[in-house]
């Protein structure tokens, strides 16, 4: 016997999740709807913590940016969200800048400024074809993609448009989504540049064996001519919490560290295990990545019948790992110019080939660059293979996960100068290993062309492979037919109504776009029913 019932039941608590669910509350304000999230906070792979000692910063361990000219979807829900918050909850946008001409690339044992790829290419430490030499990572990759399917890369082209021609786009006399990203690439750049743009670019995950037809279109959007991003003064995180406090304010209900499990469908109803209750809802929406789908399915054998499905793609890693100082020591990293100038780091980012990948000089909440004073570093953003390199300073990886889905506690935390002070803070629930923070420093160092290094007050990770995420971002496998896909998992199964979205699925894998972009093609699907 069922212990509560209701209209709609959603799973998961992160941006399609509750977007959903507002969406659904305000077509009808009389339906019982209610989120079931299994951690403590709304927001999914959006995390954004204060640390203890900077007030004027955020750090963001999830999502941290959008592409407003590419992303139309998360841009108008700003604007109308922006309609109906007070003054004091608007959410800010700041410029988000990335790659600065001053700033380092550290690349086999070679310092670089970033302006030197097209500046002094002959310092650039890579056997490079003519046609490759003096390009930037980026440059190398658009070139290649042109190569591949020629005229996609016209800046007159709309998003549907070059994602049309990928799909149907054929290389060597193979239909592309039968191929590999990193096999295509192969065959138009030689492995040395291949390896360039990927030690240069940052990441790992993007240039890998993905499917060809879907990564092509993804990459120039995310990576293209002129990208332009935009941060969050207050953290990406309050998009999700004031969707959801809208929800709640229409009526709607959000249950936090609300485990859902033992899913079935039973005489007209769905029927599942959460918060020590029997549920029995009338709809159910899945608002989730692979991995999870995948861990609910262990007690839902229901799942298991559309799991070829839920299968056509893979989670990637992501991993990041936030430090605090009482200054910003990197301007010391800078250089003087032909009239005598210091130009000092300030903004952005530098990369390297030793594990710590990418390193973010953290803005002011306004976007300002910390010019003194406490400053932030994203002193590690990794994807890909190198995230594991940190399991050894982390012993914890893989614990069983607690009944809130919080990471594992850490044995040896750096508690730093924040003593008194996490108790105050979400920040204290990522506290990085001390071990950790003593590697990262040390490569920190080494990047910078520096002997030393501040010491470091506080520090924060989140490793997104962790579960229930399995990853920090999914990606489409070889040989799917992503845009057929997409259209069938958001209504899996003809006996039931059972729905799913996230950015698992979508055209904009990686992105709050992609979420809302499914939510949006769930939502429609489920007014059909």
């Amino acid at each position: 016997m069922a212990s509560e019932t209701m209209d709609i039941a959603i799973v998961g608590g992160g941006i399609s999740g509750v977007y959903s669910a507002w969406r659904l509350k305000k077509s009808d304000t009389s339906k019982k709807i209610v989120v079931f999230e299994g951690s403590d906070h709304i927001g999914g792979r959006l995390l954004s913590v204060q640390p203890p000692d900077i007030p004027n910063m955020v750090a963001e361990l999830g999502g941290m940016r959008i592409l407003p000219a590419v992303q139309p979807l998360i841009t108008a829900l700003i604007d109308e969200l922006n309609q109906a918050l007070p003054a004091e909850e608007k959410i800010e946008l700041y410029d988000f800048p990335v790659d600065q001409p001053q700033n380092l690339a550290y690349l086999r044992g070679v310092y670089l400024r970033l302006s030197d790829f097209t500046n002094e290419p002959d310092k650039v430490p890579y056997q490079l074809s003519f046609l490759d030499h003096g390009s930037t990572a980026g440059g190398i990759i658009l070139s290649a993609i042109e190569q591949i399917v020629p005229g996609i890369t016209s800046p007159n082209l709309t998003e549907e448009q070059r994602r049309t021609m990928a799909q149907e786009a054929s290389f060597g006399g193979v239909p592309l989504y039968q191929q590999g990203f990193w096999n295509v690439l192969l065959r138009v750049i030689n492995s040395e540049a291949y390896q360039l743009s990927i030690d240069a670019g940052g990441y790992d995950s993007t240039l890998s064996n993905w499917n060809a037809a879907d990564a092509i279109p993804w990459y120039l959007s995310d990576f293209g001519v002129d990208a332009k991003y935009k941060g969050f003064c207050k953290g990406f995180q309050e998009v999700p919490k004031s969707v959801a406090q809208l929800f709640q304010n229409a009526g709607g209900e959000v249950r936090l560290n609300a485990t859902v499990s033992s899913i079935k469908w039973d005489n007209g109803a769905f029927e599942f295990t959460a918060d020590g209750k029997i549920i029995r809802a009338k709809q159910l929406i899945l608002a989730m990545p692979r991995r999870s789908i995948d861990i609910l399915a262990t007690t839902s054998p229901l799942l298991m019948e559309f799991q070829q499905l839920t299968a056509s793609v893979t989670p990637r890693p992501l991993f990041k790992l936030f430090t605090t100082y009482s200054n910003p020591w990197w301007k010391a990293a800078g250089y003087t110019d032909a009239d005598g100038k210091y130009v000092p780091v300030l903004a952005g980012r530098s990369v390297t080939d030793i594990p710590v990948r990418q390193t973010y000089y953290w803005p002011l909440s306004d976007g300002q660059p910390a010019e003194s004073g406490r400053a932030m570093l994203l002193a590690s953003y990794d994807d890909g293979s190198n995230t594991g390199f940190w399991d050894g300073l982390r012993p914890q990886r893989h614990q069983a996960r607690r009944g809130s889905l919080r990471p594992a506690p850490v044995a040896d935390p750096f508690i730093g100068d924040a003593i008194g002070k996490l108790t105050e803070s979400t920040w204290h629930q990522y506290t990085a290993p001390r071990l950790m923070v003593g590697e990262v420093s040390r490569q920190l160092g080494l990047m910078h062309g520096l002997n030393y290094t501040p010491e470091v007050l506080n520090a924060a990770f989140r490793d997104w492979g962790d579960d229930p995420f399995g990853g920090g971002w999914n990606s489409w496998n070889i040989g799917v037919k992503s845009w057929e896909v997409k259209q069938r998992i958001i209504k899996p199964m003809d006996v039931c109504p059972l729905y799913i979205c996230g950015e698992a699925y979508s055209d904009a894998q990686g992105w709050v776009e992609g979420a809302l972009q499914t939510a949006d093609m769930m939502l429609k699907a489920f007014k059909q029913t």
